[in-house]
């Protein structure tokens, strides 16, 4: 089926329309970083820069690491946008931008979040490496597709359970890793847990400033929750829906995260831009290796 230009919109020039990306434009290996700015602190280790542009919050850079060859694009902040940019991405490499019809032969991207992150838990230190394991969904954006597949109902009627969640919210989605790249990604002091994802910074993550919230031991109960020894580790906004729509797609995706706060105790670290280039050295050593 042909896809109507309502639906696949491209620029003038041929390009996908938030991202301005042509197909040649990226590589099969792509790290997501959500703030602009750090584009250029993962790029500025590449032996040579291929191709870079920008549209709004969208800055994307190929090149090559160590003869591999990486791009690396900002998503910005929050769920939405994720839902831009990983169906764009899928859309420059599964369908014909020319016929508008989806290719017959499958191409699966590898997808590595390197983000910043707050712990919940007192055991999972600041200037630590946090591999989320599973991704919980708590925003909704991903039942607007068909989820069923994917979707772990045992953690998430547990979940529902212990926090009394409200029923007129979105329905919790747990979503696991790939498995694959999660080995290929970890390393021997690399923490792994469950990972919650919320809508927004403030109210959704428990955070009160002059509005009060719905429910304002949400977050004492995310804490509490254990599911066959699995803990939610830490609290972010993008990635259940990296998880979400890459299984979907058929795309292999790992979210690794810098802690450079701790919830628990209330601590921040004193050097989050060393931990968050730590990180970045360790997954472009892990992706060439």
């Amino acid at each position: 089926m042909t896809l109507k230009n309502s639906e696949l919109i491209l620029n003038k020039d041929g390009s996908i329309y938030h991202l301005n990306l042509k197909p040649e434009n990226i590589a099969k290996t792509i790290i997501f970083v959500g703030d602009q700015d750090r584009v250029n602190e993962i790029t500025k280790h590449f032996d040579t820069i291929e191709f870079t542009t920008q549209k709004r919050e969208f800055k994307t850079t190929t090149g090559y690491y160590k003869s591999k060859k990486i791009t690396v694009i900002s998503t910005g902040i929050g769920p939405d946008n994720i839902d831009i940019v990983l169906n764009e991405l899928d859309a420059l490499v599964n369908i014909d931008l020319k016929t508008r019809l989806v290719k017959e032969n499958h191409t699966a991207l590898t997808i590595v979040r390197i983000g910043t992150s707050g712990s919940l838990q007192e055991e999972v230190p600041i200037n630590s490496f946090l591999l989320s394991s599973h991704a919980l969904d708590l925003n909704g954006m991903l039942h607007a597709y068909q989820i069923e597949k994917i979707s772990n109902t045992e953690i998430e009627n547990a979940f529902i359970k212990h926090t009394n969640w409200n029923p007129k919210k979105a329905a919790p989605i747990v979503i696991k890793n790939c498995s694959d790249l999660e080995k290929k990604l970890t390393s021997e002091n690399m923490i792994k847990g469950i990972t919650a994802t919320a809508g927004g910074f403030y109210g959704p993550q428990g955070r009160i400033l002059r509005l009060p919230i719905q429910d304002p031991l949400l977050n004492k109960n995310i804490n509490s929750f254990v599911f066959e020894g699995k803990k939610i580790t830490n609290l972010e906004m993008e990635t259940s829906a990296i998880y979400g729509l890459s299984k979907l797609l058929g795309h292999k995706a790992v979210s690794l995260n810098a802690i450079i706060a701790n919830r628990a105790t209330g601590n921040f670290s004193e050097n989050p831009t060393k931990i968050v280039e730590n990180l970045i050295q360790h997954t472009l050593e892990k992706l060439v290796d």
